[in-house]
Order: C-alpha cells, then structure tokens, then sequence
C-alpha cells in the first residue's frame, strides 16, 4: 500500500477516535504542551534531523510538579516506602530539592521493587515499581522528550502515546481490513520484549534525536539501577522495567527504529502487494495482500523475538466476499497457520 493511502487511513483513526473522546482526550498540541515544549516541539519538527544538546533545564521545578500532578494516589510506593500523600506534606520543598540535586549530579535512582501480578494464560508478569522520587523526574524528562519523538513517531504507532488509545488501534484496523486489499492478516507480538531491550542498542537509538549527555545519563541510570526482589539487590543488565513512567517512551523509541522504520521501508521497496501495519505497545497486527509477502517478510526481519500464545505469531486467511481481492472480511471461521 503506498504511504499517502496508509497516512490517510492513520489519520481517519485518529480524527474519528477524537471525535469519540473529544471531551476526555488531551492532544499532543499548543492546548497540552507547556509553551517551552511547544518551542521544543516545533524545532522538532522543523528539522527531523536535529539532535538537541540541551533539553534539562526544562526540568524544572514546574515540570517536576506536573509530574508529582499526574501520579496516582493510590499507587503503590518504591523501595523507599514514600507515597504521594506524604510527599505531599512538604510539597515545595522537597521538589525544590529534588530539582536541585538532579541538576548539580547527585541525584541517583533507587532501585525498582519487583512485584508480580497474574496473566491470563497462568503465568506471571513481572512489575517494577520505582521509588516515588523517581516516577517524578521520570514523568518530567518523559514529558520533555515526548514533545521531540511525536514529531518522529509514525501513524501506525498507537500505544501510550497522547492522544491515542486502543479503541482508535482497532479502528485503524478495522478500516484497513475493510477497505483495502487484505487477504492474510499476521498478528504477533514480541516475546518479553519489556525484559529484554538491549540497553546499549536503546541508548544509541536516543542518541539519534540525543546529544544532551546529562539527559542520557538520567537514562542510563534508570536503566542500570536494578531491581530489588524479597530484599534482594539484583543488575539489571537488559530490559526496562514494566510500570516505571519512563518505560512506555522508551519502548516506543526502540521499536519505532526496529520495528516500525523497518516495516515502512520494506513495504515501500520489497513488497509485491497491499501491506498494512497497526502497533500498540509490543503488539502489532499486519495485513497482506499476497501470501508471498509474508513469507518474504519474515525473511528479511529484524532479529527480534516474536511470540503468540502459542508462542508462534499466527497468520490468518481472511475471505473475501463474492469472491472479490477486496479484501472484506466476512463471518466464517478463517485459515490459520503457526509461523
């Protein structure tokens, strides 16, 4: 499918999930963004190629407060044992001292303590939950960097991102299962992916959009303060833990280079028919036209670990009514195939 149609579909999604939640979505927009990100922002956009050298003096004082605003209440509290009600008490103070410690080089993360909650297949998903301190400069340094990457982010992306929400995911989806020629449709999602992101690889991705080393050393600090599981301290030397504020960001910037970069360019230059892509977070659903792109897709892909709850991403033949390469789906049980 050529980009200005997919574009188009994209944004259909988002004007109409808008128009749904009007009332409670708040915009990547000059209505949402402080004025000094709304500067941020716009140089963002003004030049994709730029790499910002200075971006920590947003973190203020203010911006810190926006984060503390936007915690839960009810949250559960780090390893230091503070909620946001006791933070409260002293407000001010505390924020100004944190903000003075993160700007002179002395603030260091505590670890994350790990908590686990269950799945629906049995298992266990691993949680971390940041000392309170942390969530903070974390939400504030999101906030800034979120006002560069909305520039970079493509359409296809709709995981913790503003203004998007997974209704507006599935109705992009809908709307390109109906509308446009898909006859295979592979649904898979990247094994792990929160327990496994290269740190390395994470941080060279930022470095693209990055030069500000003080704000890749708060990254990496949080990336390398480890976890703490039934009082023990253990590395992390992989992953960014599922429920730090700073993680849904960084998950979007790994897979926007590894995955969603990657798709753009090969249904532009390698396939033979109608691609399509819908991601959320670390799960995606991809539509093809002709089988043989799937198989030419899987061939090229980047080494990332996919996974299905069969462990095995499935691809599922979707019929066509009246027999048409319209690709509308219609009631009946489809083919499937474990890859």
């Amino acid at each position: 499918m050529s980009s200005e149609i997919f574009n188009r579909l994209n944004l259909r999604g988002f004007q109409a999930g808008k128009q749904i939640q009007k009332a409670k979505v708040r915009t990547q927009s000059r209505v949402a963004l402080p004025l000094n990100l709304w500067r941020v922002y716009g140089a963002a956009k003004r030049d994709k190629q730029a790499r910002f050298t200075a971006l920590l003096h947003h973190v203020n004082v203010t911006a810190l407060e926006r984060a503390f605003r936007r915690l839960k209440r009810s949250a559960s509290a780090g390893v230091d044992g503070e909620t946001a009600a006791t933070y409260e008490q002293n407000r001010e103070a505390n924020l100004r001292g944190l903000c003075q410690r993160v700007h002179s080089g002395t603030y260091r993360p505590l670890p994350v303590r790990r908590v686990y909650i269950p799945k629906s297949d049995g298992g266990q998903r691993p949680l971390g939950v940041p000392a309170l301190e942390d969530k903070i400069v974390q939400g504030a340094v999101a906030e800034v960097l979120s006002a560069i990457y909305e520039v970079d982010f493509l359409g296809i992306s709709y995981g913790f991102r503003p203004g998007r929400n997974p209704h507006q995911a599935l109705w992009a989806l809908h709307q390109a299962l109906m509308t446009q020629r898909v006859c295979w449709v592979l649904d898979a999602d990247i094994r792990k992916f929160f327990d496994s992101v290269d740190h390395e690889w994470l941080l060279r991705m930022i470095a693209h959009r990055i030069a500000d080393s003080r704000v890749l050393r708060l990254i990496r600090l949080w990336l390398k303060a480890g976890v703490l599981e039934s009082g023990e301290w253990h590395e992390t030397v992989e992953g960014t833990p599922q429920g730090a504020g700073i993680s849904p960001l960084l998950a979007n910037i790994f897979l926007h280079y590894a995955l969603d970069l990657w798709v753009h360019q090969w249904r532009k230059r390698q396939a033979r028919g109608r691609v399509i892509i819908v991601r959320y977070a670390d799960d995606f659903v991809m539509g093809f036209q002709r089988t043989q792109d799937v198989g030419r897709l899987w061939c090229h892909a980047p080494t990332l670990s996919f996974a299905h709850p069969s462990d095995h991403p499935s691809l599922c033949g979707v019929r066509s009514a009246s027999g048409s390469p319209s690709g509308r789906a219609v009631c009946g049980k489809p083919a499937r195939t474990d890859l």
